[in-house]
């Protein structure tokens, strides 16, 4: 590994700086949406369950030690469940796009990463043509293979090492993608469910006074 190291030449460094920022962004997101993505209908149904029973301060601390967007949303549609129909599908709403940019967050680093070491590989690439051309125009007309292997080496080894950190970079840019578009249908069917469940089939109980003027 140092040996290719050294033979790729000073451009190796930025490369080798991607891929170390690129598996940390990686791991990050999926740790992060891994636990953003809940068993939904069995949270929802046990959510429906308290509430009927009057219990909505209950419902509404079992929201905040869920993690993930959908008992975000579902939280907020409690705190929220007095406010007109189309006041509360509001509110709603913005809960969810306000949960987007956290379930994206750095997925545009990931991206750019997979975007641009196979750049810096061409770059690598050229420099190293450079140097052998520069070392033929040095030596010439006796030039041996030993003049113009170490530029050879370079800018075979540059683009090699960018296209392997690209392409697991983009392969995994698009699977984290495929988790937040998952994760935002859940969403969009949470919202959905809670604002049916508290306009349409929320049974009448003896609420402990939890309202979206409330804090918990």
């Amino acid at each position: 590994m140092w040996e290719l190291m050294v033979k790729g030449g000073w451009i190796m460094w930025p490369i080798l700086a991607c891929s170390i920022i690129a598996a940390a962004l990686f791991l990050e997101r999926l740790f992060h949406l891994h636990r953003a993505q809940i068993k939904q209908d069995d949270f929802l149904n046990g959510i429906y369950t308290i509430v009927n029973r009057g219990n909505t301060a209950e419902a509404v601390s079992i929201c905040d030690q869920t993690p993930g967007p959908v008992a975000h949303i579902v939280r907020t549609g409690l705190l929220h469940a007095d406010e007109q129909p189309e006041e509360l599908k509001q509110t709603i709403t913005k809960a969810g796009l306000g949960e987007i940019p956290r379930l994206e967050k750095n997925l545009g680093g990931l991206l750019t990463i997979a975007q641009i070491t196979p750049l810096l590989g061409l770059m690598g690439t050229v420099v190293g043509l450079m140097q052998v051309f520069s070392n033929m125009q040095q030596n010439a007309p006796l030039a041996e293979i030993g003049d113009i292997s170490g530029g050879i080496w370079q800018a075979l080894i540059t683009t090699a090492v960018g296209l392997c950190i690209s392409i697991p970079s983009y392969a995994g840019y698009n699977f984290l993608l495929s988790r937040v578009e998952r994760i935002t249908l859940n969403m969009e069917y949470a919202a959905t469910e809670v604002y049916h469940f508290l306009r349409y089939d929320r049974q009448d109980g003896d609420d402990e006074g939890v309202s979206g003027n409330e804090t918990v």
